[in-house]
Formats: structure tokens, sequence, C-alpha cells
């Protein structure tokens, strides 16, 4: 759309005193992110999106059993598809079954629901289930693992690659920082029911019992996922999730020496990013932020919106220097589609923009009468 197409309008009163009120004392700057320990790491706000904290998080990593994150997630996509389900009995195979590695210890031709197979992944690492599971969705692991790359591509996991659904060791095999993070934010949105496993700190299974390796499930109570990898390759790796009350952050560490160390770098990283921030939600999906008048059609209004929630992570003590305008179309014509871009949203802090977003019609208007576009012809030509 050409700038000159577009005019200025006032938001709603209520959001103008929420956003655009002066500060009322200044708050401290935010001090740098901390050093972290590990060859790769981000830190990201999962709501807003914003990135707190980085380092080589686009860099090209083995990310060893990270990579179950994706099995999982695609797991999770097919029972929403009614393609299997979770008291599936699923058959495990001797390459399965001999898988080396971290182990569920299941048994081959024996039969395991997927749902335990599930946790079992999740919970235990088990590098026996993945492949159990792999086999049972796709027929092999190999056209298995090319689910997970299509799955990647469409989550826009742009340097990601892989080859089997364990994270076990191969050239081919990779991902990044910034990669896993969106996979794992996209198992948070879209399978909230299935993501509770990730919290879970324990499991029985063949009469043995294994702990999450994730160790800041014992340490903090607000965290609630995601998962360890390690080879020796890869290093200790951890993504973290971590929510304290409406605020969400998700941390990935990547290649770190130790146990302890991954657990202690992803701890900081999450510490830093609650410490320092905060996140607010501005506005609602489908809520009405304008009435713009609509030329020759059926109706003369029409509702503006967004067609996803718009969130903001700024530092603390900074709401109140939030700043937020909508631009709209100067002349809006019938028909108009619901979803259709009528302008744009933006909000910044300081005079720098840090979230904008479409303003989208939350209506169809189709074409008036002929009276009625004769009548607006009219006045147009006289405007």
């Amino acid at each position: 759309m050409s700038a000159t197409r577009f005019r200025i309008l006032d938001l709603p009163v209520l959001l103008l005193v929420l956003l655009c009120l002066n500060a009322a004392h200044a708050a401290a700057p935010v001090p740098a992110p901390p050093q972290i320990a590990a060859t790769g790491h981000l830190l990201i706000d999962f709501h807003s999106g914003a990135v707190l904290a980085e380092n080589n998080a686009d860099q090209r990593l083995e990310p060893a059993s990270l990579t179950k994150i994706m099995t999982a997630y695609a797991v999770f996509r097919e029972l929403k598809e009614g393609t299997v389900k979770l008291d599936d009995e699923v058959l495990i195979s001797k390459k399965a079954w001999r898988t080396p590695g971290s182990r569920m210890f299941v048994e081959v031709n024996k039969k395991v629901p997927l749902e335990l197979l599930l946790k079992g992944m999740i919970i235990q690492s088990g590098n026996d289930a993945s492949v159990a599971l792999a086999e049972h969705v796709a027929g092999n692991e190999e056209t298995f693992a090319a689910l997970m790359n299509s799955h990647a591509a469409r989550l826009g996991m742009t340097n990601t690659h892989f080859v089997n659904s364990t994270g076990l060791p191969h050239p081919d095999h990779y991902t990044t920082p910034r990669d896993i993070a969106l996979v794992s934010a996209a198992t948070i949105q879209e399978f909230p029911e299935y993501y509770s496993w990730y919290a879970q700190k324990d499991l029985t299974f063949n009469g043995i019992k294994q702990h999450n390796r994730n160790k800041l499930l014992w340490r903090d109570e607000s965290v609630d996922g995601i998962k360890t990898g390690h080879t020796k390759a890869a290093g200790y790796c951890l993504v973290a999730s971590a929510k304290r009350k409406d605020m969400r952050l998700i941390s990935v560490v990547m290649g770190t020496k130790s146990e302890q160390a991954r657990a202690k770098e992803s701890q900081t990283l999450l510490n830093y990013g609650f410490r320092f921030y905060e996140t607010h939600r501005l506005y609602g999906a489908g809520d009405v932020l304008k009435k713009a008048r609509v030329w020759k059609g059926a109706t003369e209004q029409l509702a503006l919106g967004l067609d996803r929630d718009l969130f903001v992570t700024i530092p603390r003590r900074q709401y109140k220097k939030l700043n937020a305008k909508m631009v709209v179309e100067s002349q809006i014509t019938a028909p108009v589609q619901k979803g259709q871009t009528m302008g744009m949203v933006t909000v910044s802090l300081q005079g720098e923009t840090i979230a904008e977003l479409p303003l989208v019609a939350l209506e169809q208007v189709g074409p008036g009468s002929i009276w009625h576009n004769l009548k607006d012809s009219a006045l147009l030509w006289f405007k």
C-alpha cells in the first residue's frame, strides 16, 4: 500500500490512557545479557517472540536428543489429524529394540501403547521409543524424518535438517538454537494437553524407574519443560521453559560441558529474563479497535482489529512509556473480505518500534445497491 493512501486515526480512548501516559518514574537501564558458557544459546519470550539474549543462535549445531522435541511434535500432529491414537498398540521392531543410547527398555515383538511410548521418549529420552513411534507413524524412520523436515520447513526452521528421530549423530542432522526454539514454542502453543508431560519428573516402565534429566524441574517450580540432550559431539544441551505469572520464557543452551552446566546456564538465562523484562497483552484477536467508513458497501461501517493477540516484551517499569498508533487506508471501498489488510497497528517505546501487526477487516462487506453506489460516488467526487 502506498503511504499516500493512509491517514492516522486515534486509538480508542481507553487504550490511549493505558499506553500514552508519561512514566511516573524513570527505570534503570537493562544490563547486558549474561555471558553463557555454551556454544550457542537463545532466550525468547513465548508470547511476543522477543529475543532477550542470544549468541550463535543461527549456528548449525548437533541437537542430540533435542531432536525428540520435533519427533514428539510430529506425532502430536498425527494425533490431532486422527491418523494415530493414544491407545494404539505399537509393535516394537528389532531395529527399535537395538537402537543405542538412552532407552525406555521396550522389548522386541511386544506391543506398547502409543501414549506410553510418547512419555518414555519425553520423560526417559528413550531412543528405542523414538524409533518405535517413527515406524508406527510413517512405516520407517527415514520416511518419518522426511515428515519432521516438512514440519520444520512449515515452522520456518530454515537451518535445520533431520535424518533420524533420536538425535544420534549424523553429519546431515543439525539444527540451531533459534530453530529448536520455534518447534518448542509451537508445541506449547498447539498441544498444551500433551506439553504437560514435559513436566513429569519420572516414569516407571518394565519395573525400571527413570528420572527426567531436566534438573530444573526440581530446582525451579516455574519450570515445566522441555528437553535435554547429550552426545560427545553435541555436548550437553537443554531447552527449558518457565512460566511466572502471565509471562513465559523459553531458553536454549547447546554445547555446554556438563549436566550441571546446562542446568546452571539455563537458569541464569531464565532469571535474567524474568528479572529485567515484562510482557503485556495489548490487544486481543478479534477485538474491535476501530470502526471505519466503507464506500459503496452494503453497510457504511467496517470493524477493524487484529487476527491474533498482540503482545510486547519490554524492560520493567516502562509500560507507561509505550505509544501506539493505527494507520488506516484513507478510502475503503466495498467489497471487503474478512481478514483483508486495511492498515497497520504499530507500538513503539521511546521512538523505537517494538511491535507491528496488520489491521484487518473483522467482517465481510459486500457491494451496496445501485442507488447507494451512485450516492457514494457523488460524495466521493465532492470529497
